[in-house]
């Protein structure tokens, strides 16, 4: 283990069939007022939205509503949001949906009460809270952003072409996140499998990164491998419990900064991801799917030991009989498949990426220093132009 470090993680999570009981009590450790966000609208389909809305009223909450919380949640929905928040005095956010709701509570927590504009105070500048922080609450409805379990918070703004994510500290982590796998039941397959990708995406780009021996490691080997099994039952039956649970008990773990200590990290391909879903508002995890290839080809050579590992311990590749280079390329050969297996997209130009985009899209990217190689934007730029 690498460093010195301290672990926290303040969210109380509520899982299970029943796990939606448990709103009541946690509604009862906070004010009367509640920003309640959803996005458009599929809760009230599901039924979910009645339920919650029950709940608040037995709690005598006076409610605040604010719908229209979309994938990509953007700038000028997180300054409506702020001023919702602010100008109601609330005490509690919740949000009901997937994790770009719970990404925009996190971001209207710190930006409702900040003397500057939030966006440049938080996104550009990168600085820290130092202000009133309004307490968060999550029902989740998807599995795969991990948002219910850290501080991440990820906003986009269509004007300046950049969407950016801010990691915030525990200070800024939901206080309590209810997950019950029977409602990610309704979640159409694009978005189904977008999520299982991008939780195998935030696991590779903790896990492909420094050569010590680290005990986390071996536990993101276990998290890709049940994901990985549980995906694929998913895939052919989107109701089966015990699959639809494990995965989303995956996807907790494996951004709750937990296999993210006494490590350095990577994530890169989600700077590139993030810079494409600028350009093009495509769902996040087929940004990540669409790049993730040629970036880990490019940069196989550069951590050969663990790509090796990789291969013969998450995709059983017989490491017999072959160079390690070679054993390195058919772990990502199988990873390929499995991708095509699901239905994610493969390349750029899928989603809608031009080459007259690509120079903006690498100028937006954010090199991350930490994994086997710091990129320069010329390296970007070619790695988005394999992805195409």
């Amino acid at each position: 283990m690498l460093g010195n470090f301290m672990y926290c993680n303040p969210t109380r999570l509520y899982f299970g069939e029943d796990a939606l009981d448990n709103l009541g009590g946690e509604l009862k450790k906070y004010g009367k007022k509640v920003l309640l966000a959803y996005g458009g609208g599929s809760i009230k389909k599901s039924g979910l939205y009645g339920q919650v809305t029950a709940i608040l009223k037995e709690s005598g909450k006076e409610v605040v509503e604010l719908p229209g919380v979309l994938p990509n949640p953007t700038s000028d929905k997180l300054y409506e949001g702020c001023k919702a928040a602010r100008e109601n005095d609330v005490d509690l956010i919740l949000a009901v949906g997937g994790g770009s709701v719970c990404d925009w509570a996190k971001a209207v927590s710190v930006g409702a009460w900040c003397k500057e504009d939030p966006w440049e105070k938080y996104y550009l500048r990168m600085e820290e809270v130092d202000n009133r922080i309004i307490p968060v609450g999550c029902v989740l409805t998807m599995a795969g952003t991990g948002s219910e379990m850290n501080g991440g918070a990820v906003i986009t703004n269509h004007q300046q072409k950049l969407k950016i994510g801010h990691v915030f500290g525990d200070n800024v982590f939901p206080r309590f996140a209810i997950l019950n796998p029977r409602l990610t039941f309704t979640l159409p397959r694009y978005q189904m499998v977008a999520g299982f990708y991008d939780i195998m995406n935030h696991i590779t780009e903790q896990y492909f990164s420094g050569t010590d021996d680290n005990t986390s490691d071996y536990v993101m080997e276990g998290l890709m491998k049940s994901l990985i099994h549980s995906s694929l039952i998913a895939l052919q039956n989107p109701e089966d419990y015990e699959a639809r649970s494990n995965i989303m008990w995956i996807a907790a773990w494996a951004l709750n900064t937990f296999v993210a200590k006494g490590k350095a990290t990577d994530w890169m391909v989600h700077m590139i991801g993030q810079s494409v879903g600028a350009y093009t508002d495509a769902t996040h995890g087929m940004t990540l799917s669409a790049v993730s290839l040629p970036y880990y080809r490019y940069l196989l050579p550069y951590g050969l030991p663990k790509f090796w590992r990789f291969a013969v311990n998450v995709w059983g590749v017989d490491p017999e009989g072959g160079s390690d280079r070679e054993i390195a390329a058919l772990g990502l050969g199988r990873m390929e498949a499995w991708m095509k297996e699901l239905g994610l997209v493969m390349s750029l130009r899928e989603l809608g990426v031009t080459e007259e985009m690509l120079e903006g899209i690498a100028q937006g990217t954010f090199i991350m220093e930490g994994g086997y190689k710091v990129l320069s934007r010329e390296e970007v730029l070619g790695i988005l132009k394999a992805s195409l």
